[in-house]
Order: structure tokens, then sequence, then C-alpha cells
């Protein structure tokens, strides 16, 4: 069965959907609609926080880049959280985001502190090998 959770938060101006679970074509609606909801209610500056989600197919990738689209429309930011690869769990999104060659599109931080300050520069944006 597919399953996903999604926590938010308040960090000042920022929203933060912490995700964990998988990210596909049955669970990516409730995504979308969350971020939907977010915009409507006024909140422009989303931080999604994927390092929890163990899959991800295109239905996500999917949502993550109308996301995007949707927050850039109306002046928002969206920030992803995903760590690096640390064995087999950590790091899917990632590498699937890097094989669709789309994570140049998003700035992509290794952790909340450097999301939500945006101190660091974000991580360096891939290319596919």
């Amino acid at each position: 069965m597919t399953t996903i959770e999604v926590d938010e938060d308040e960090n000042g101006s920022w929203t933060v959907f912490s995700v964990r679970g998988e990210l596909d074509l049955v669970t990516s609606p409730r995504i979308r609609r969350r971020v939907h909801d977010a915009v409507a209610g006024g909140r422009h500056d989303l931080v999604i926080d994927l390092s929890a989600v163990r899959f991800c197919d295109s239905s996500g990738v999917g949502v993550l880049i109308a996301s995007r689209r949707l927050l850039r429309s109306c002046g928002g930011r969206l920030r992803l959280i995903l760590p690096e690869e640390r064995g087999d769990e950590n790091g899917h999104v990632a590498r699937v985001l890097t094989a669709l060659g789309v994570r140049r599109l998003f700035d992509v931080y290794e952790d909340m502190g450097e999301a939500l300050t945006g101190a660091s520069v974000p991580m360096p944006r891939r290319s596919a090998p």
C-alpha cells in the first residue's frame, strides 16, 4: 500500500512541509492540494523536506515542478531539502531529479537550517552523468 505523511509547520515567513513515505501517482495529488492550499492562504515561501521520502516517480516529480511554477507565478519561493546520498534510502529523490534532468530547476539544500536561512549557497545543481 502506498502511503505518505505530511507535517506542516510555520517558521518565520516559510511554510514547511515535511514529507515521509512514497511520492507517486496515488499520493502526489495530496501534496499538490497542500501546496495549492498554502498559496491560496497567502503563503508563498515554501520549503519541502523530502529527506524521508523513500520513493518518487514521475508523478511526484511533476508535482514538484508544478509547485515551483505556481510559487514563481505569485512571486513566491520554493526550496527543497534533499540530503546527499547516504545508503539505499537517502538520496532517492535527488537521484530521480538528476536522472530526469530537472534537479537544476530547484534550489536544493542539505538541511532545514540552511533552507530556512538561505545562509549558504544551494547545493550544486547536478546534471545527469
